[in-house]
Formats: structure tokens, C-alpha cells, sequence
């Protein structure tokens, strides 16, 4: 494995050290896997789609949930609970 040293200004360090945290990765893999995008044809540019963080992705999925619950009516109808009876019927349960 090579070593490549790079000078970048202040603000830009800063910057990607929050965004490699929010990935919870080091700024050197992302310069690692920037650079290996690239040999391989595949930039991640300005106009390449970014990573997603850990908090959007859980963010997404949680969205996703309550747009399912929602579409399916909520699940919390009235109609769908078993009458007092029911639940208590201790014969039932054997």
C-alpha cells in the first residue's frame, strides 16, 4: 500500500473530518475509497450521490414505517381487538 500526502486549507479539513464522523469513518478512508472510485471509472464528484449518514438512513426508514402504517389504515381499528371474552377464555389458549 502507497501513502500519498495532501495539503488541503483548514475549513476544508475541518469539514471532512465532521462529515467522515457522521460516517463514522476516518478522513483517510474516505480519500481511500474517493480514490478508488475513481481508477475505477466511478467518480464521486460534486455531482455523484453522497453517502448516506447513519442518522438519515435511520431517519429514512422510520419515515417508511409510518408511511406503510398508514397506507394499511394504522392497524389500531377498533374492529381488529378481540372482545374481553376472548382474551380471557383460558380454554382457547390450550
Amino acid at each position: 500500500m502507497r501513502n500519498i500526502t495532501v495539503s488541503v486549507d483548514e475549513e476544508t479539513h475541518r469539514l471532512a473530518r465532521i462529515r467522515a464522523a457522521e460516517l463514522d469513518t476516518s478522513v483517510s478512508a474516505l480519500v481511500r475509497d474517493f480514490l478508488s472510485d475513481l481508477a475505477r471509472g466511478q467518480p464521486g464528484g460534486p455531482g455523484a450521490p453522497r453517502r448516506e449518514t447513519e442518522r438519515e438512513r435511520r431517519a429514512r426508514m422510520l419515515d417508511e414505517v409510518v408511511a406503510d402504517i398508514t397506507a394499511n389504515g394504522g392497524g389500531l381499528r377498533m374492529a381488529d381487538n378481540l372482545p374481553r371474552e376472548s382474551l380471557y377464555d383460558r380454554d382457547a389458549l390450550r
